[in-house]
């Protein structure tokens, strides 16, 4: 054991980054449970067959790394890489809080806690579900060991090892009895797993789906092309208008149901009473106003995807419906008389709502949610993606002045840039196009008659966003709470303090703002600082401030702040 765990820190040690440090950490892993394969009554009759690291943060996966046995290196997610990801299996550990073994076969999940009883239970989402137990057989998965991926601040994910026996099925296989070793190298490994960076990721191709890939997208959709290949649920969670109907979109079209109906169902359009209906159609009298029959979005969907956005809008009844659904593949229209009609159909859940605590208030099934629950990501705000508002504005007003000018073009002035990145965008994707339709506007008012280039400038998008901070706008005291919730978030996102002395900047880029848009001596006026324009001592204090915008930028992994020109500007003018 000594050897084994030397061996492990000298490759921790030296890895540079996440795949490399999980490459170890399966490698080693996979060694021990061979060794104790070949000695055991098994020796000659099972296979080992690979690991998968699978990082969590809370709720969503962060990322996914899989060795074969006698594979060099883990395993290119972006090239169809058969993973399985278990929503039972995770279910099983957060309730144990210790490894399980699994026997897929008979269906019992096996915790390695002192005392704890085997089990097949369908509370704990039991390995009864025929779809799970036939994706891991599906890989020659007979008997599966998962063991938490523990870090001080508790759970960052598992490890799954994978292996065929038949003559084990209902037998103990040798899971238990190397769990400790394998606990043990999961927990030195652990730092190095959840601390080291993503190795970088070439660029994704954009397309008609997804036009516009920034940094944060870039880093998540590794983990979405292998869930897209994948046949479970996935649950999309983020804000509203971040674009997780697009991103269910580009999942169906790198599915193997692309070229087949995909449908979408938002529930926020639906009334209550009509859930149903909408869900699963109806027949010519089923209700008043039924004048003919109707599918419903599952038989639309039909062969290929069904996106439900905004599932915490759906009534108790409803949630039963879909519960039937998904347990069963099979649905009943309304008023239809007898027999069930079959469902091939891929499920895309999308939420703004932590469905978690929506089943604390039980306000949401649990049994519903670990049905959804299956591959969680989670979406991205806007905010958190900083480098994509600029691409994003690109795109949005090339594609609507092409609507008007087929052969024309549009561009937007790196002043005008700056402004976008600098604004705040509680409404996401949806608010920015919004707001560039507003400033497309203007300027086609401005040029009206000019022919050519097109140039959204400053003033455009400007006078525009004056429009979005009308008094019935969002007030000022939930704006600053967002703010600071989103620092919070930043902070635990990258499991490392975030110095509070950061926030400090919050002066900054309100006096960078005010410059952006009325100048900067009216800036300083407008906030109650016209005595240093008077003593001529606004110089340094801009510099002082922008230096502390500047140092948050930095310190959220941008090379920059975009208020930079502002800074050497003003370093110009001091001189």
């Amino acid at each position: 054991m000594r050897d084994e765990m030397a061996q492990l820190m000298a490759a921790l040690r030296d890895a540079r980054d996440f795949e490399t440090a999980a490459t170890a950490t399966l490698r080693r892993m996979l060694e021990v449970a061979e060794d104790a394969v070949a000695t055991s009554r098994y020796a000659g009759r099972a296979r080992v067959l690979r690991g998968i690291v699978h990082l969590r943060q809370g709720e969503v996966y962060r990322r996914l790394a899989a060795l074969d046995v006698g594979a060099s290196e883990i395993a290119d997610a972006g090239v169809g890489t058969p993973f399985f990801t278990s929503a039972t299996a995770w279910r099983a550990v957060m309730e144990h809080r210790s490894a399980v073994s699994i026997d897929v076969n008979v269906g019992t999940v096996q915790p390695h806690a002192p005392d704890a009883p085997v089990t097949g239970d369908p509370g704990l989402v039991g390995f009864h579900s025929t779809e799970s137990r036939q994706r891991f057989l599906g890989r020659h998965a007979s008997h599966v060991c998962v063991l938490p991926l523990r870090t001080p601040g508790g759970m960052a994910g598992m490890i799954s090892l994978e292996a065929d026996c038949l003559a084990a099925m209902g037998q103990e296989f040798v899971w238990r009895g190397i769990g400790e070793r394998l606990q043990l190298l999961g927990d030195v490994a652990a730092p190095y797993l959840t601390g080291l960076p993503q190795r970088p990721v070439a660029t994704p191709q954009v397309d008609e789906f997804l036009p516009v890939v920034g940094r944060s997208m870039a880093e998540l959709l590794p983990i979405l092309r292998v869930f897209a290949l994948q046949d479970e649920t996935i649950l999309i969670s983020g804000a509203t208008g971040a674009g997780k109907s697009r991103l269910a979109r580009w999942c169906h079209e790198r599915s193997s149901r692309r070229g087949k109906p995909f449908e979408t169902l938002d529930l926020v359009t639906v009334p209550e009473d009509l859930q149903m209906a909408e869900l699963f159609g109806w027949k010519k009298g089923a209700f008043t106003g039924a004048v003919r029959d109707a599918p419903g979005s599952v038989a639309r969907s039909e062969g290929g995807t069904l996106f439900i956005d905004e599932i915490d809008k759906l009534s108790l009844k409803a949630q039963a419906g879909l519960l039937h659904l998904l347990e069963s593949r099979s649905y009943r229209p309304l008023g239809e008389g007898t027999g069930e009609r079959l469902a091939d159909v891929r499920f895309i859940i999308g939420t703004n709502a932590d469905l978690h605590a929506e089943v604390r208030a039980g306000r949401f099934r649990e049994d519903l949610y670990y049905r959804v629950n299956v591959l969680p990501v989670r979406m991205p705000a806007l905010q958190e993606r900083q480098d994509e508002i600029p691409m994003w504005a690109r795109y949005m007003v090339n594609r609507r002045h092409r609507e008007r000018q087929p052969e024309g073009h549009a561009r937007l002035t790196p002043e005008t840039e700056r402004l976008l990145v600098a604004s705040s965008w509680p409404g996401n994707l949806r608010q920015l196009d919004n707001i560039v339709r507003r400033a497309y506007t203007l300027a086609m008012v401005e040029h009206a008659g000019a022919s050519g280039e097109l140039v959204l400038e400053e003033r455009h998008v400007a006078r525009a966003l004056d429009y979005e901070q009308a008094p019935a706008g969002r007030p000022i005291p939930e704006a600053l709470r967002a703010a600071a919730q989103a620092f919070v978030s930043e902070a635990r996102r990258r499991n490392a303090p975030l110095d509070l002395d950061l926030a400090d900047a919050f002066r900054g880029l309100v006096l960078a703002m005010a410059i952006r848009q009325v100048g900067r001596d009216e800036a300083f006026r407008l906030l109650g600082r016209e005595s240093l324009v008077k003593n001529r001592n606004h110089h340094k204090a801009l510099k002082r401030e922008l230096e502390k915008v500047d140092a948050l930028y930095k310190a959220l992994g941008e090379d920059s702040s975009p208020f930079l020109d502002l800074l050497n500007s003003e370093g110009e003018e001091a001189a």
